[in-house]
C-alpha cells in the first residue's frame, strides 16, 4: 500500500502533516545546484529577464495595451481603512501614505504581471518621532535574483555562489499567478513574443513590397537604337525623374509612366499585423474591442467592457495585497505591531466603485 511505503521512508512521522512529495525527495538536477531556472522558454532562450523584455515594450500595441491596463487601477482613489478605536496607528499609516509617490509605486507594482514577479527594495528612514518610516521604494533589476529549491527568492550577490536570502521587511515582491512549479509567476510579455516578431517581419515584408510595387514603373524608350552609354545615361536620367519628379528629354526619347496597380496582396501583410496586434490584446487585456474598434456588436461591446473590469479587479487585488503588506512592515520595523489586533489592522483599499 502507498501509505505503508511512506511510513517506511519516513518512519513514525505522521503521513497527513508532511509534505511528502518535494525537491528535496526528488531526483532533479536542481537540487544539487540550489538554483530553480525560471521555467519561461522565451527567457530561456533570450538568456535574461531583461533581454527578453526589453524589446517587446518598443512595439506601441504592446506599449497601448500595458498603459492602458495600468492606468485601469493606478487612476483609482485609495483609501486607509480603520477598523479599530486605535486612532494613532490610523493616523500615522495615512500620513506615511500621503507622502508615498503611489502612482509610481503602484505602476512599479503592476509590472508583476507583465514579467511574472517584481523585486521593490524598501529604503527607510527615521522621522522626527524617531519612527521608521519607508523613504523611497526602488524597482530593482529581475536579474539579479532567483528562487531556489525552496522557493525563496535570493540576490545573485558577488562572491556567493548560492546568493543570500533577502532579509524580512526590506522587499515587497508582488507576483502574478506564482505556483509551486513556477514561483516566478506567469509573464504576460512572453506570451506576446512570437505575436511581436511576426508582426514585425510583417512589416518588414510589407516595406519591401511598397519599394518594388508602390511606385510608378517608368519607362524610357529611344525612337533610334541607342548605344550602351545611351542607355545607360538614359537610365540616370530616369532615376532622377522618380527622385526630382522632372526631366529633360530631347524629341529622340518617349517617356512612359504606367502605374502597376494595386495589388491584393498588400492585404496580406495588414491583415497579418492586424491578426498579431489581436494576440497582443487578448494577452494582455483578454480583450481586444477596446483596441480595436474597426467593428462590434453593442452587446459584444458590454461583453468586452465586463471582461476588462474584471481584469482591473483582478489588478486591484495584487496592488492591495502588496502595499497591505508594506503596512504589516511598518507596523513590525516600528514594534507596533502588538498594540493592535489583527483584524483591526489599517487596510490600503482602492476604492473599486471609481473604475470606469
Amino acid at each position: 500500500m502507498i501509505g505503508t511505503n511512506y511510513e517506511d521512508i519516513l518512519g513514525s512521522t505522521p503521513l497527513l502533516t508532511t509534505e511528502l512529495v518535494s525537491r528535496d525527495n526528488s531526483l532533479t538536477f536542481h537540487k544539487f545546484i540550489g538554483i530553480l531556472p525560471n521555467p519561461n522558454q522565451v527567457i530561456t532562450e533570450q538568456g535574461s529577464i531583461s533581454k527578453a523584455f526589453a524589446n517587446l515594450k518598443n512595439d506601441p500595441h504592446v506599449w497601448s495595451c500595458v498603459q492602458s491596463r495600468k492606468t485601469g487601477v493606478s487612476a483609482l482613489s485609495y483609501e486607509i481603512t480603520n477598523q479599530s478605536t486605535e486612532t494613532n496607528i490610523h493616523t500615522f499609516i495615512s500620513q506615511i501614505f500621503a507622502e508615498l509617490d503611489l502612482y509610481n509605486y503602484i505602476s512599479n507594482i503592476l509590472e508583476a504581471i507583465f514579467t511574472g514577479f517584481q523585486v521593490l527594495e524598501i529604503i527607510w528612514s527615521e522621522n522626527d518621532e524617531g519612527y521608521l518610516i519607508p523613504a523611497e521604494i526602488i524597482a530593482k533589476p529581475l536579474d539579479w535574483f532567483y528562487f531556489d529549491t525552496n522557493n525563496q527568492l535570493r540576490f545573485r550577490k558577488k562572491g556567493e555562489t548560492a546568493g543570500v536570502l533577502l532579509p524580512e521587511n526590506k522587499f515587497l515582491i508582488p507576483r502574478h499567478n506564482p505556483s509551486f512549479e513556477n514561483p516566478y509567476g506567469e509573464a504576460l510579455l512572453s506570451k506576446c513574443f512570437w505575436a511581436v516578431t511576426t508582426k514585425n517581419m510583417g512589416f518588414r515584408f510589407w516595406m519591401n513590397f511598397l519599394e518594388k510595387y508602390g511606385m510608378p514603373l517608368v519607362i524610357g524608350q529611344y525612337t533610334y537604337p541607342p548605344t550602351a552609354e545611351e542607355l545607360q545615361n538614359l537610365s540616370l536620367r530616369l532615376k532622377d525623374l522618380i527622385d526630382s519628379q522632372t526631366i529633360a528629354a530631347p524629341s529622340d526619347i518617349s517617356i512612359d509612366i504606367k502605374d502597376l496597380g494595386a495589388s491584393k496582396s498588400v492585404d496580406l501583410y495588414s491583415q497579418l499585423i492586424k491578426m498579431a496586434n489581436s494576440e497582443i490584446s487578448k494577452v494582455l487585456l483578454s480583450e481586444t474591442l477596446t483596441t480595436e474598434m474597426d467593428s462590434g456588436s453593442y452587446a459584444a461591446s458590454i461583453t468586452h467592457f465586463k471582461v476588462k473590469q474584471e481584469v482591473a479587479l483582478s489588478d486591484v487585488k495584487l496592488v492591495e495585497n502588496t502595499l497591505n503588506n508594506l503596512i504589516n512592515m511598518i507596523l513590525n520595523v516600528n514594534n507596533l505591531e502588538n498594540k493592535i489586533k489583527a483584524s483591526s489592522i489599517p487596510r490600503f483599499k482602492l476604492i473599486k466603485n471609481t473604475i470606469q
